[in-house]
């Protein structure tokens, strides 16, 4: 596989990822969610806490992808490329944080969250790639989980009051500027807990590295296999010893047993989809692969708007759910339907951007 090819199950496992993201973020009620599409309290990991992970980890195998163009240009026009691409993402995601701009003080901004980690994470593993490589990056990936596991156990203790994740961002932002979700000031895309979200990055992109290898696609495979099965192992072993898989404060657990499923997913869809050339199931996956981000940030987009158009009884999005899906189909059933409905209407748009081939790129 050469550089400037795509790899069509890669799309598919963007796309798959992107679409469990917005089913996850819109159910017809927060009160009827099935569990597996709930995070974890807090220690733990569900189905819905692999969907972040795995986009960042997918995000890290596309910057190898696009690594070797980059590289062949110096590595100033990489660092260019990454620090612009990050700071855009960032900056979009304060907007829609801030969204709509009339109905939030700025001093009350939530400055952390899903587009600004990525868009944090992206540029860090961007910069970190340009200047480490080969085994000296698994190192320097393996000392940073290892000394934030350090900082955390040396700086207060793993629970949601005390943890130093949140001491952090209460230092540096103050509570106004955080997450309150979890009924204090607890921010899960905190700055600290970043780090870590940085390494899931670091280990796509050295699975990128293995992809873009001169092997046949079979050995490639073989060898993200035997990663996977690696990560996985470690992660759950770590998690026995003393640091449990936890999304909240992204553990270091977290991201070699997040990582390896990721890993073992792309190596399973490498099998069916690249060298099976059985792809044709994924269609409505691929549509979302090609344009990742402008689906997600359309599907906030809509969710708020939905949200602040207000009705007599309540607004605009609980109305559609208590009306139109609640009595058809009932709670549980009824909100998992709506989650779906809205799912089918990002992706008609996602669909009419593939069909005319426009990939909207950041």
């Amino acid at each position: 596989m050469g550089t400037s090819e795509r790899l069509l199950s890669l799309d598919i496992f963007r796309g798959m990822t992107v679409f469990f993201m917005i089913l996850v973020n819109t159910p017809g009620s927060w009160e009827y969610v099935y569990a597996p599409l709930l995070h974890a309290k807090w220690d733990g990991c569900t189905p819905t806490d692999l969907v972040f992970p795995f986009f960042l980890y997918i995000a890290g195998v596309s910057m190898a992808i696009s690594f070797g163009k980059f590289a062949k240009e110096g590595m100033s026009s990489w660092r260019k490329k990454v620090w612009v691409r990050g700071m855009t993402i960032i900056l979009i995601g304060l907007l829609l944080n801030w969204f709509p701009f009339y109905h939030k003080n700025i001093a009350e901004l939530r400055l952390f969250g899903v587009l600004p980690r990525i868009g944090l994470a992206l540029l860090l593993a961007g910069m970190i790639v340009s200047f480490i490589s080969g085994r000296w990056l698994w190192i320097f990936t393996g000392a940073l989980l290892c000394g934030y596991w350090i900082l955390l156990l040396r700086g207060g203790d793993l629970t949601l009051e005390g943890n130093l994740v949140r001491k952090a961002d209460l230092a540096l932002v103050g509570e106004k500027h955080m997450y309150h979700g979890f009924g204090i000031a607890f921010d899960p895309e905190g700055l600290l807990s970043t780090l870590p979200a940085v390494c899931t990055v670091l280990i796509g992109f050295l699975c990128g590295n293995m992809i873009i290898q001169n092997l046949t696609m079979v050995e490639k495979i073989r060898g993200l296999v035997m990663t996977g099965f690696t990560l996985v192992t470690a992660g759950w072993l770590w998690s026995v010893a003393g640091f449990p898989l936890n999304k909240a404060l992204w553990s270091s657990s977290y991201v070699l047993f997040t990582s390896g499923l990721a890993i073992l997913m792309l190596a399973l869809l490498m099998w069916i989809v690249d060298v099976k050339k059985r792809g044709s199931w994924a269609y409505i996956f691929k549509a979302f692969g090609q344009n990742p981000l402008a689906s997600f940030i359309l599907s906030m987009l809509v969710v708020k708007i939905l949200l602040h158009i207000k009705t007599d009884e309540t607004n605009l999005y609980t109305l559609i759910y208590e009306r139109g899906f609640r009595p058809v189909f009932g709670d549980y059933p009824g909100s998992f339907m709506f989650a779906l409905f809205f799912v089918l209407v990002v992706w008609l748009v996602a669909w009419w951007l593939d069909k005319r081939g426009i990939i909207l790129k950041v």
